[in-house]
Protein backbone atom coordinates (compact mmCIF):
# COMPACT_ATOMS: atom_id res chain seq x y z
CA UNK A 1 0.00 0.00 0.00
CA UNK A 2 1.42 3.48 -0.81
CA UNK A 3 1.49 6.37 1.15
CA UNK A 4 0.52 9.66 -0.66
CA UNK A 5 3.43 12.42 0.56
CA UNK A 6 2.19 15.28 2.94
CA UNK A 7 4.86 17.63 3.74
CA UNK A 8 7.98 16.51 2.39
CA UNK A 9 11.50 17.47 3.36
CA UNK A 10 15.00 17.45 2.48
CA UNK A 11 17.87 17.71 5.18
CA UNK A 12 21.49 17.48 3.81
CA UNK A 13 24.14 17.18 6.89
CA UNK A 14 27.64 16.60 6.70
CA UNK A 15 27.05 13.98 9.59
CA UNK A 16 24.54 12.00 11.32
CA UNK A 17 23.81 12.82 15.03
CA UNK A 18 22.70 10.18 17.15
CA UNK A 19 18.91 10.78 16.90
CA UNK A 20 19.33 10.36 12.91
CA UNK A 21 21.64 7.40 13.79
CA UNK A 22 18.40 5.74 14.87
CA UNK A 23 15.99 6.64 12.11
CA UNK A 24 18.22 5.22 9.82
CA UNK A 25 18.94 2.71 11.62
CA UNK A 26 15.12 2.15 12.07
CA UNK A 27 14.20 2.50 8.25
CA UNK A 28 17.27 0.04 7.11
CA UNK A 29 15.40 -2.86 9.40
CA UNK A 30 11.72 -2.15 7.78
CA UNK A 31 13.28 -2.11 4.33
CA UNK A 32 15.07 -5.07 5.05
CA UNK A 33 12.50 -6.92 6.38
CA UNK A 34 10.31 -5.86 3.74
CA UNK A 35 13.01 -7.33 1.07
CA UNK A 36 15.41 -9.28 1.75
CA UNK A 37 17.95 -7.48 0.52
CA UNK A 38 21.88 -6.24 1.84
CA UNK A 39 22.13 -2.61 2.18
CA UNK A 40 25.73 -0.72 2.21
CA UNK A 41 25.65 2.00 4.33
CA UNK A 42 28.41 1.65 6.42
CA UNK A 43 26.76 3.32 9.46
CA UNK A 44 28.63 1.48 11.93
CA UNK A 45 31.77 2.88 10.19
CA UNK A 46 30.44 6.27 10.09
CA UNK A 47 29.35 6.12 13.78
CA UNK A 48 33.25 5.64 14.78
CA UNK A 49 34.43 7.85 12.60
CA UNK A 50 32.69 11.01 12.95
CA UNK A 51 34.16 14.24 11.12
CA UNK A 52 32.54 17.37 12.05
CA UNK A 53 35.14 19.84 10.80
CA UNK A 54 34.27 18.82 7.20
CA UNK A 55 31.62 21.31 4.93
CA UNK A 56 30.71 18.69 2.38
CA UNK A 57 27.48 16.73 2.76
CA UNK A 58 27.54 12.94 3.19
CA UNK A 59 24.10 12.40 4.74
CA UNK A 60 20.77 12.94 2.32
CA UNK A 61 17.74 12.69 4.94
CA UNK A 62 14.72 12.77 3.40
CA UNK A 63 11.33 13.53 5.49
CA UNK A 64 7.28 13.45 5.23
CA UNK A 65 6.49 15.15 8.26
CA UNK A 66 8.63 14.08 11.32
CA UNK A 67 8.71 10.42 9.69
CA UNK A 68 12.24 9.47 7.54
CA UNK A 69 11.37 8.03 4.81
CA UNK A 70 14.00 8.07 2.39
CA UNK A 71 18.01 7.84 2.84
CA UNK A 72 21.09 8.60 1.03
CA UNK A 73 24.65 8.24 2.48
CA UNK A 74 28.26 8.65 0.50
CA UNK A 75 31.38 7.03 1.80
CA UNK A 76 34.78 7.66 0.61
CA UNK A 77 37.49 4.83 1.81
CA UNK A 78 40.59 6.25 0.33
CA UNK A 79 39.93 5.83 -3.17
CA UNK A 80 39.13 8.11 -6.12
CA UNK A 81 34.86 6.91 -6.26
CA UNK A 82 32.42 8.02 -3.86
CA UNK A 83 30.56 5.31 -2.76
CA UNK A 84 26.62 5.66 -2.67
CA UNK A 85 23.92 3.54 -1.29
CA UNK A 86 20.62 4.13 -0.27
CA UNK A 87 16.80 3.34 0.64
CA UNK A 88 13.09 4.20 0.60
CA UNK A 89 10.38 3.54 2.98
CA UNK A 90 8.41 0.48 1.20
CA UNK A 91 5.13 2.45 1.15
CA UNK A 92 6.77 5.70 -0.19
CA UNK A 93 8.55 3.99 -3.00
CA UNK A 94 7.53 5.02 -6.96
CA UNK A 95 6.96 8.77 -6.02
CA UNK A 96 10.53 10.27 -6.75
CA UNK A 97 11.46 10.13 -3.40
CA UNK A 98 15.47 8.37 -4.43
CA UNK A 99 15.43 10.46 -7.61
CA UNK A 100 14.82 13.72 -5.61
CA UNK A 101 17.60 12.53 -2.82
CA UNK A 102 20.38 11.53 -6.08
CA UNK A 103 19.62 14.98 -7.57
CA UNK A 104 21.47 16.49 -4.60
CA UNK A 105 23.76 13.79 -4.03
CA UNK A 106 25.08 14.89 -8.12
CA UNK A 107 25.45 18.33 -6.82
CA UNK A 108 27.68 17.67 -4.25
CA UNK A 109 29.52 15.01 -6.45
CA UNK A 110 30.08 18.08 -8.94
CA UNK A 111 31.69 20.05 -6.07
CA UNK A 112 33.66 17.97 -5.36
CA UNK A 113 37.24 17.02 -7.19
CA UNK A 114 36.61 13.01 -7.43
CA UNK A 115 35.76 11.49 -11.23
CA UNK A 116 33.86 8.97 -9.99
CA UNK A 117 30.90 7.48 -8.56
CA UNK A 118 29.82 3.94 -7.49
CA UNK A 119 26.38 2.86 -7.10
CA UNK A 120 26.03 -0.04 -4.91
CA UNK A 121 23.31 -2.27 -5.23
CA UNK A 122 22.27 -6.12 -4.09
CA UNK A 123 22.11 -8.38 -6.86
CA UNK A 124 18.75 -9.43 -5.76
CA UNK A 125 17.29 -5.89 -5.93
CA UNK A 126 15.43 -5.14 -9.69
CA UNK A 127 14.34 -1.69 -8.52
CA UNK A 128 17.73 -0.71 -7.45
CA UNK A 129 18.93 -2.17 -10.55
CA UNK A 130 16.58 -0.19 -12.92
CA UNK A 131 17.03 2.79 -11.10
CA UNK A 132 21.24 2.28 -12.08
CA UNK A 133 20.28 2.03 -15.38
CA UNK A 134 18.29 5.15 -15.75
CA UNK A 135 21.51 7.02 -14.72
CA UNK A 136 23.63 5.58 -17.81
CA UNK A 137 26.23 3.53 -14.76
CA UNK A 138 28.73 0.94 -16.38
CA UNK A 139 29.26 -2.60 -14.05
CA UNK A 140 32.23 -2.17 -12.49
CA UNK A 141 32.96 -4.96 -10.51
CA UNK A 142 30.81 -7.20 -7.80
CA UNK A 143 31.43 -8.07 -4.18
CA UNK A 144 30.31 -11.32 -1.73
CA UNK A 145 29.75 -10.80 1.58
CA UNK A 146 30.61 -14.03 3.37
CA UNK A 147 30.12 -15.44 6.86
CA UNK A 148 31.83 -17.92 8.41
CA UNK A 149 29.42 -20.97 8.66
CA UNK A 150 32.19 -23.95 9.89
CA UNK A 151 34.92 -24.26 11.59
CA UNK A 152 37.58 -26.15 10.02
CA UNK A 153 39.82 -28.44 12.36
CA UNK A 154 43.42 -27.31 11.32
CA UNK A 155 42.52 -23.87 13.04
CA UNK A 156 46.20 -24.30 14.39
CA UNK A 157 48.41 -22.10 13.00
CA UNK A 158 51.75 -22.04 15.44
CA UNK A 159 54.89 -21.38 13.97
CA UNK A 160 53.16 -20.52 10.33
CA UNK A 161 53.58 -16.61 11.04
CA UNK A 162 53.07 -13.88 13.96
CA UNK A 163 49.94 -11.50 13.64
CA UNK A 164 51.85 -8.37 15.51
CA UNK A 165 49.16 -5.15 16.11
CA UNK A 166 49.80 -1.96 14.29
CA UNK A 167 51.33 0.85 15.58
CA UNK A 168 51.38 4.54 14.24
CA UNK A 169 55.42 3.30 13.31
CA UNK A 170 53.53 1.31 10.46
CA UNK A 171 51.50 3.65 9.02
CA UNK A 172 53.59 3.91 6.27
CA UNK A 173 53.54 -0.10 5.45
CA UNK A 174 50.64 -0.21 5.76
CA UNK A 175 49.81 2.46 3.01
CA UNK A 176 52.14 0.60 1.13
CA UNK A 177 50.29 -2.31 1.15
CA UNK A 178 47.27 -0.88 0.62
CA UNK A 179 48.43 0.80 -2.94
CA UNK A 180 49.31 -3.30 -3.72
CA UNK A 181 46.11 -4.19 -2.89
CA UNK A 182 43.75 -1.91 -3.33
CA UNK A 183 45.13 0.69 -5.43
CA UNK A 184 44.61 3.63 -2.70
CA UNK A 185 46.64 6.67 -2.49
CA UNK A 186 49.95 5.48 -0.79
CA UNK A 187 50.23 9.21 0.58
CA UNK A 188 47.47 8.81 2.94
CA UNK A 189 48.30 7.13 6.18
CA UNK A 190 45.96 5.41 8.40
CA UNK A 191 47.39 5.59 12.04
CA UNK A 192 46.74 2.40 13.68
CA UNK A 193 46.52 3.57 17.10
CA UNK A 194 44.12 6.30 15.86
CA UNK A 195 41.74 3.40 13.84
CA UNK A 196 41.86 1.29 17.82
CA UNK A 197 40.15 4.16 19.11
CA UNK A 198 36.92 3.29 16.15
CA UNK A 199 36.64 0.35 17.10
CA UNK A 200 39.37 -1.44 13.88
CA UNK A 201 42.24 -3.19 14.86
CA UNK A 202 45.10 -3.45 12.63
CA UNK A 203 47.61 -6.48 13.07
CA UNK A 204 51.13 -6.87 10.16
CA UNK A 205 51.46 -10.58 9.45
CA UNK A 206 55.18 -11.59 9.96
CA UNK A 207 57.40 -13.99 9.58
CA UNK A 208 60.61 -14.35 11.41
CA UNK A 209 59.94 -10.63 11.60
CA UNK A 210 59.87 -9.23 8.37
CA UNK A 211 56.69 -8.45 7.02
CA UNK A 212 54.52 -10.62 4.79
CA UNK A 213 50.70 -9.27 4.86
CA UNK A 214 48.45 -7.68 6.83
CA UNK A 215 44.39 -7.71 8.47
CA UNK A 216 42.05 -4.93 9.92
CA UNK A 217 39.76 -6.83 12.38
CA UNK A 218 36.48 -4.99 13.11
CA UNK A 219 33.62 -5.48 15.69
CA UNK A 220 30.20 -3.84 15.72
CA UNK A 221 27.83 -4.88 18.61
CA UNK A 222 28.10 -9.07 18.10
CA UNK A 223 29.54 -9.29 14.29
CA UNK A 224 33.03 -9.29 13.37
CA UNK A 225 34.64 -8.38 10.14
CA UNK A 226 37.97 -8.91 8.90
CA UNK A 227 38.72 -6.49 5.98
CA UNK A 228 41.81 -4.99 4.03
CA UNK A 229 43.48 -8.35 4.09
CA UNK A 230 46.55 -8.98 1.68
CA UNK A 231 49.76 -10.81 1.40
CA UNK A 232 52.48 -9.42 -0.10
CA UNK A 233 53.27 -10.79 -4.23
CA UNK A 234 56.59 -11.96 -3.44
CA UNK A 235 55.51 -13.92 -0.75
CA UNK A 236 52.25 -15.92 -1.57
CA UNK A 237 51.70 -19.20 -2.39
CA UNK A 238 53.30 -19.91 0.93
CA UNK A 239 50.24 -20.52 3.19
CA UNK A 240 50.78 -17.53 4.42
CA UNK A 241 46.64 -16.30 3.57
CA UNK A 242 45.03 -18.77 5.00
CA UNK A 243 47.11 -18.71 7.77
CA UNK A 244 46.35 -15.15 8.26
CA UNK A 245 42.33 -15.72 8.01
CA UNK A 246 42.64 -18.62 10.61
CA UNK A 247 45.09 -16.31 13.40
CA UNK A 248 42.47 -13.54 12.84
CA UNK A 249 39.16 -15.95 13.16
CA UNK A 250 40.65 -17.08 16.66
CA UNK A 251 41.40 -13.41 17.79
CA UNK A 252 37.64 -12.40 16.54
CA UNK A 253 36.16 -15.40 18.45
CA UNK A 254 38.36 -14.85 21.50
CA UNK A 255 36.21 -11.63 21.34
CA UNK A 256 32.96 -13.62 21.57
CA UNK A 257 31.44 -12.32 18.47
CA UNK A 258 27.75 -14.08 16.97
CA UNK A 259 29.10 -13.40 13.30
CA UNK A 260 32.45 -13.28 11.54
CA UNK A 261 32.12 -12.04 7.48
CA UNK A 262 34.64 -10.94 5.44
CA UNK A 263 34.27 -9.18 1.78
CA UNK A 264 35.44 -10.82 -1.34
CA UNK A 265 35.39 -9.52 -5.09
CA UNK A 266 33.35 -11.78 -6.72
CA UNK A 267 36.36 -12.43 -9.92
CA UNK A 268 38.73 -13.20 -7.71
CA UNK A 269 38.59 -16.69 -7.69
CA UNK A 270 41.59 -17.80 -5.88
CA UNK A 271 40.68 -16.07 -2.60
CA UNK A 272 37.17 -17.05 -2.95
CA UNK A 273 38.11 -20.76 -3.31
CA UNK A 274 40.23 -19.93 -0.15
CA UNK A 275 37.61 -18.52 2.11
CA UNK A 276 35.69 -21.25 1.40
CA UNK A 277 38.21 -23.37 2.51
CA UNK A 278 38.31 -21.74 5.95
CA UNK A 279 34.79 -21.91 6.23
CA UNK A 280 33.08 -18.96 5.33
CA UNK A 281 30.02 -19.35 3.19
CA UNK A 282 28.50 -16.42 0.53
CA UNK A 283 25.57 -14.87 1.71
CA UNK A 284 25.00 -11.89 0.02
CA UNK A 285 26.81 -10.10 -3.46
CA UNK A 286 26.61 -6.53 -4.13
CA UNK A 287 26.88 -5.05 -7.43
CA UNK A 288 29.08 -1.85 -8.12
CA UNK A 289 28.48 0.98 -11.06
CA UNK A 290 30.54 3.52 -12.06
CA UNK A 291 29.50 6.90 -12.75
CA UNK A 292 32.11 9.55 -14.64
CA UNK A 293 31.91 13.32 -14.85
CA UNK A 294 31.61 14.64 -18.21
CA UNK A 295 34.99 16.26 -19.42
Amino acid sequence: MMSPLSHPTIKKKTVLNPEEFIEVTELEKLCVEHEPVTLKLELDYKRGHLRTESEQNNEFLYYDEDLLIGYIGICQFGGEALEINGMVHPEYRRQGVFSELFSYVKEEWERRESLEMLLLNDSKSPAGQAFIQTQGAEYEHSEHDMYLTTVPGDMNTTGKLTLRKATNEDAKEIAAQNAIYFQMDETRLTLPEEEEKHGVEIYMAEREERSVGKVHLEISEDKGGIYGLGVLPEERRKGYGRAIIMDAVNKLREKQVNKIMLQVVVDNKNALLLYQSCGFTIASTMDYYKLRKRK
